[in-house]
């Protein structure tokens, strides 16, 4: 099952989302007896936890992977536990080619205890948020500037998992993209102490794609956020094709993109979580952006996780 998320979750007048706010109001009440009756586990490491409130798409695996990195620079052995999916098997090999104690696993609480078994001093769950049995040391919660909440409710009326309330349960924000204050303002509401912290991606072999005529396809939580950056770099965007979210390309489809990339001159770019879901023979014709999350004031961002060792 792919999601592909409707326009209405982005607009608060929608008569759609109206009629849904109801639901919302279900699962809102759901969650908090939820996070009432569940029986928080506590761990022998520390767990820091990637999450995000809106559905998809805020950059929870890239920043995991960092995070990874920049601790075992720091001598310590971290391991990253993600949830397993059947149909999340490219972010499982975008995982395994940067960075290499990963468990994919299908319970979060098995992941932690395999990985204390295993020697591990530290899990940074990438995805977790809303797994509310597992006590987590520090929450990081993800957004991206182009998005942010939506139109500001929960599933089904909108886009989010959790109301944005949920930030106070944050340690730090990270929101990729641009400095916003109206939207720091929203947060400091709910969490007037929480430090706010701003990223972006770096696209590092965009050369590689100068002076040509690209045809763009993504299938990612938001496909505009790739095909944006190709335009940011001054690159000759001439088609662009979105998937859903892990969409599982028929053979059929490459065939026809590649088709009319030859007849139209066009050069095939796309993201690499996209990249390896495709089969051998279209690996040789469609090469992906190879892109780098950039924190803004890292040191301190990664001393605010440190400081869960003091």
């Amino acid at each position: 099952m792919y999601l592909i998320k409707p326009k209405f979750w982005e607009n608060r007048n929608s008569i759609l989302s109206l009629i849904l706010l109801p639901l919302s109001m279900l699962f809102i009440f759901f969650v908090y007896f939820k996070k009432k009756l569940t029986k928080i586990v506590n761990y022998e490491i520390p767990v820091i936890c990637v999450g995000n409130l809106y559905l998809g798409g805020t950059g929870k695996t890239p920043l995991s992977i960092l995070i990874g990195n920049e601790l075992t620079k720091k001598g310590i052995n971290p391991a990253i536990v993600r949830k397993f999916y059947k149909n999340h098997n490219d972010e499982h090999q975008m995982l395994t080619k940067h960075f290499q104690n990963n468990i994919f696993i299908r319970d979060r609480k098995s992941g932690i205890v395999e990985a204390i078994q295993r020697g591990f001093d530290t899990v940074i769950l990438d995805d977790g948020l809303q797994d509310y049995r597992i006590k987590k040391n520090f929450n990081i919660i993800c957004f991206n500037q182009k998005q942010l909440i939506g139109n500001g409710r929960v599933i089904p009326a909108g886009p989010l998992r959790e109301d944005l309330s949920a930030v106070k349960d944050a340690s730090v924000i990270l929101i990729n993209g641009k400095k916003d204050h109206n939207f720091e303002k929203k947060i400091f509401y709910h969490n007037n102490n929480i430090d706010i912290f701003y990223s972006k991606y770096k696209f590092i072999n965009f050369q590689k794609f100068e002076n040509k005529k690209l045809f763009a396809i993504a299938g990612i939580g938001n496909p505009e956020n790739f095909f944006e950056l190709i335009s940011k770099h001054g690159l000759n965007l001439k088609k662009k094709r979105a998937f859903p979210d892990h969409y599982e390309f028929e053979k059929s489809e490459i065939d026809e993109i590649l088709d009319e990339a030859k007849n139209s001159d066009y050069k095939i770019i796309t993201t690499e979580k996209d990249y390896y879901r495709l089969d051998s023979d279209s690996k040789k014709k469609i090469e992906y952006a190879k892109i780098e999350l950039e924190i803004e004031n890292k040191d301190k961002f990664i001393n605010k996780i440190l400081s869960i060792y003091d």
